[in-house]
């Protein structure tokens, strides 16, 4: 008998803008959802500190951005992933959010990781651009053993060069060799670090490409940033997908994904 299992999916604005906009979004990604039947998580940062300007937008702050994500839990009923950059942020994190997301440059701080597991939720590691897929090993080590209740690890693509990024898609069957669930960020990706004056880039047309190739290759989920304007996007529009592809491309590597499940 084949399996009907939906992977696991993550996706939502780089950053909150304002409540209304998060709403609308959550609004829009609930119906995607339903019509799918399948769970989608919302993501949303309250603050992107590893801008690469200063001048950059950062978001509303843990305070406010807490408030906005616990509105969007009550009125959607989606369950929420957000980042955290400092320990200090994770208690009160914890508080609202159902999966805690470690961003890729802070794979390695342990105190950070510690402190994560300790909260009970799911923690999500993204690979650090400069690691190895097996050097994620010791991310998951100092997860489980601090008391971890389940770990993801996110595939987000390894520096080439400079501004650029490349996907080793042997890193996904080499990560789920730790015992945990691989995502696959299909729009990170495609990102071009810092390589837009002061700001990065991406290359979002191939955000499709990647996804199907992740399915494929046995990924477990799937990271989408999406948008409804990606152009007048606060952060990470070059490398975000348009909410009105979204639909379409989750039906498309839902095939895939439930393929390479059965072994087809």
């Amino acid at each position: 008998m084949k399996k009907t299992k939906n992977p696991i999916l993550i996706a939502g604005p780089c950053v909150i803008e304002s409540k209304e906009h998060c709403l609308k979004m959550a609004i829009q990604i609930q119906k995607i959802s339903e019509d799918l039947k399948m769970e989608i998580i919302f993501k949303s940062s309250f603050d992107k500190a590893n801008r690469t300007s200063l001048d950059s937008y950062r978001g509303p702050g843990l305070k406010k951005g807490l408030e906005i994500l616990s509105f969007i839990k009550k009125e959607t009923g989606l369950k929420v992933l957000t980042d955290v950059h400092e320990t200090y942020q994770v208690e009160k994190v914890a508080e609202v959010v159902d999966i805690i997301q470690i961003p890729a440059f802070l794979c390695r701080q342990t105190d950070l990781l510690v402190a994560s597991a300790k909260s009970g939720k799911i923690v999500n590691v993204k690979k650090g651009q400069f690691l190895a897929p097996e050097d994620m090993k010791f991310a998951v080590e100092k997860l489980s053993r601090s008391g971890a209740k389940e770990v993801f690890l996110t595939e987000r693509g390894t520096f080439f060069g400079y501004h650029n990024l490349v996907v080793d898609f042997r890193s996904i069957p080499i990560m789920k060799e730790f015992g945990v669930k691989v995502i696959f960020d299909a729009t990170h990706s495609v990102q071009r670090p810092s390589a837009s004056f002061g700001k990065s880039g991406g290359d979002s047309q191939f955000i499709p490409v990647l996804a199907k190739a992740a399915a494929a290759a046995g990924a477990d989920g799937f990271f989408f940033e999406v948008h409804d304007n990606p152009q007048k996007a606060l952060s990470d529009g070059a490398n975000s997908l348009k909410l009105g592809y979204f639909k379409k491309l989750l039906e498309k590597i839902s095939e895939i994904y439930r393929a390479a499940e059965n072994g087809e």
